[in-house]
């Protein structure tokens, strides 16, 4: 009893330490690392809850765009920063499958999920099937159809090699014994305004990223890879309502250093649950086609965990993709 007596002092004094020594924080401006180019979902989502933590925590929280290796970059950068709480990372779901990519491409890993905490989920939406609106495919059974006509003949989009628009895609490729053209660029938005202008077929993004193109009569949308109707396009039908096997989720996140002082990743948990929770970040998010649905830390890093695990057979049956 008496050594457990001395530990809990230890703790305490040394707890007491750390707090006199780092003072108040947050003292100066929070970066938060968005792996992806703007106009993406990561981006939509990051500006509104950055400048409402900017106000909870007392401190500015800037965004940095540091797009590339389909968000694994910028990823990286974070896994690997200082852990002082100072630099933040908002994530895509492709956070659990760049790891498994690079251990099948035998690379050096960018980093691994247990370099990074989770914070926060924001968003959690199927991704969409998008198309420009003079295509011939109305439907998601055309595109199929005519995928199947002429193999490799169409090509689409992507934010990167193992992104969150390449996986769904080759989810629908597989289950539909179909072979499409893959062609990556650094964002979604990068990927949108290449469909827009001509030089690719096809995407797969969050519906955030199109809605306003969709809604300009710019783009269609042929299907989605969820369950029941969209929020954003309730007449879209699944593809799963459309005969294929495909279901995929993209969903945004807030992560920081897995080794980040206790009381500062609490007060960032904190800070992140009122922007989850703030009118105008509500109002921002569902108004570019996905509502917040938020997951606090420990349910987010179950579900942080369960993605991985099925996303590692998901990388398997892709395979190489240099």
């Amino acid at each position: 009893m008496k050594r457990r007596s001395l530990l809990l002092a230890s703790l305490l004094i040394a707890t007491a330490s750390w707090c006199a020594a780092q003072g108040a924080w947050p003292t100066r401006a929070v970066t938060m690392i968005v792996p992806f180019p703007p106009g993406g979902l990561a981006d939509l989502v990051a500006r509104p809850v950055a400048e409402a933590m900017s106000r909870n925590l007392g401190q500015p929280v800037v965004i940095e765009n540091k797009a590339g290796a389909g968000g694994g970059i910028g990823m990286g950068l974070a896994a690997k920063a200082k852990p002082d709480g100072y630099t933040i990372l908002m994530a895509l779901s492709s956070l659990t499958v760049i790891p498994e990519a690079d251990v099948l491409l035998g690379r050096p890993a960018m980093f691994s999920l247990s370099d990074l905490r989770p914070i926060a989920r924001f968003t959690a939406d199927p991704t969409v099937l998008a198309v420009r609106a003079d295509a011939p495919w109305k439907t998601a059974q055309q595109f199929i159809a005519d995928a199947k006509k002429r193999p490799g003949a169409i090509n689409y989009g992507s934010s990167g090699n193992y992104g969150t628009m390449h996986v769904p895609m080759e989810i629908l490729a597989q289950s539909a014994g179909v072979k499409l053209t893959h062609i990556p660029f650094t964002g979604a938005g990068p990927a949108v305004v290449a469909l827009l202008g001509g030089q690719i077929d096809a995407v797969s993004s969050g519906p955030a990223t199109v809605l306003q193109q969709v809604k300009a009569g710019k783009l269609r949308v042929l299907a989605h890879w969820g369950n029941g109707p969209l929020g954003a396009l309730p007449e879209v039908p699944s593809l799963k309502d459309a005969g294929f096997n495909a279901e995929y989720a993209q969903w945004s996140g807030l992560f920081i250093p897995q080794a980040t002082p206790e009381p500062i990743a609490q007060r960032l948990r904190a800070a992140a649950k009122a922007a989850a929770q703030d009118a105008r970040v509500k109002e921002v998010i569902l108004g570019a086609g996905s509502p917040v649905q938020y997951q606090d830390s420990p349910e987010f890093e179950q579900y942080v965990q369960a993605d991985a695990k099925r996303m590692a057979g998901v990388v398997q049956r892709m395979g190489k993709v240099e």
